[in-house]
């Protein structure tokens, strides 16, 4: 993980995420990878598709999703991180907002927290994310996933991400968290209406003077679908690929994916235009 993020913060090229939901209720793909052999499976293609990190998820944090027991949480994720954490070169990224989640993924072989909350849910979060002294990608919200899409508000959406984003940053580093290991991620879909995570596509780079490594998450979102006229999710390909391409010009260094042949194509073409990283 630490040649990945160098690899982040020097804008090289861009990282490709994968996500592996073992969830029976996603809003994408939700009980698909379920059994720790199906898990196990996606996350090899993945691998062999192009992904640099796996993140993997055993609750659902879609809109008016319900809280996840700790032992249920852990009983989902830690036999797939102790399969791959053995047999996959691809470093693990463990998607949770519960420290003990966090302290055991890590201890069974991920080296990576992807935090929908920042590091505020769980009182415990940012004491454990400092001692395991892994890499933290801390993503904005406001609420929580059961609630967040009630009439969110903002009067200036970049700016107020940005800040708020800054303010849970600065508690991670004074909670011990190395600024080395800080990622941050806007947060698309989270406490966000369809027009507020387009205005913050548009004026992505604002965040970049943060001086994190931006990871954007934007795959098969319901931005999408409502953009294009209602598309499910599974038909939302292409509208994913242009978030994507466009994240990647406004700054992002890292994209978290469904698709990772297709996303991981999008992005070596947009870097060879904007990071002007191809030879001939």
């Amino acid at each position: 993980m630490k040649d990945l993020l160098e690899i982040a913060r020097s804008g090289k090229r861009t990282l490709i995420m994968g996500i592996l939901n073992i969830t029976p209720d996603s809003f994408s793909d939700g009980g698909q990878f379920l059994s720790t052999e199906a898990a196990i499976r996606h996350a090899e293609q993945m691998a062999e598709d192009g992904a640099d990190i796996i993140d993997l998820g055993g609750e659902s944090t879609r809109p008016g999703a319900q809280p996840l027991s700790i032992d249920e949480e852990l009983r989902r994720v830690l036999p797939v991180i102790e399969a791959l954490s053995g047999r996959l070169p691809t470093p693990l990224s463990v998607d949770t907002y519960k420290a003990e989640v966090a302290r055991q993924s890590v201890e069974s072989g991920a080296s990576m927290i992807n935090d929908i909350s920042a590091l505020a849910f769980d009182p415990a979060m940012a004491e454990t994310a400092a001692q395991l002294r892994v890499p933290v990608c801390l993503m904005h919200i406001r609420g929580t996933p059961r609630n967040m899409q009630n009439n969110p508000h903002y009067y200036d959406v970049a700016k107020e991400v940005r800040e708020e984003l800054e303010a849970r940053t600065d508690a991670a580093i004074s909670a011990g968290v190395l600024r080395q290991n800080v990622i941050l991620d806007p947060g698309f879909g989270f406490a966000k209406s369809a027009a507020h995570n387009l205005e913050l596509l548009r004026r992505l780079n604002e965040l970049t003077p943060l001086g994190f490594p931006l990871l954007s998450g934007t795959s098969r979102k319901s931005t999408i679908g409502k953009v294009l006229g209602g598309l499910p999710a599974e038909d939302r390909l292409e509208g994913t690929a242009a978030t994507v391409a466009i994240s990647i010009a406004n700054g992002a260094s890292i994209v978290r994916v469904h698709d990772v042949k297709q996303m991981s194509r999008v992005a070596r073409m947009t870097d060879a235009i904007v990071r002007a990283n191809w030879k001939e």
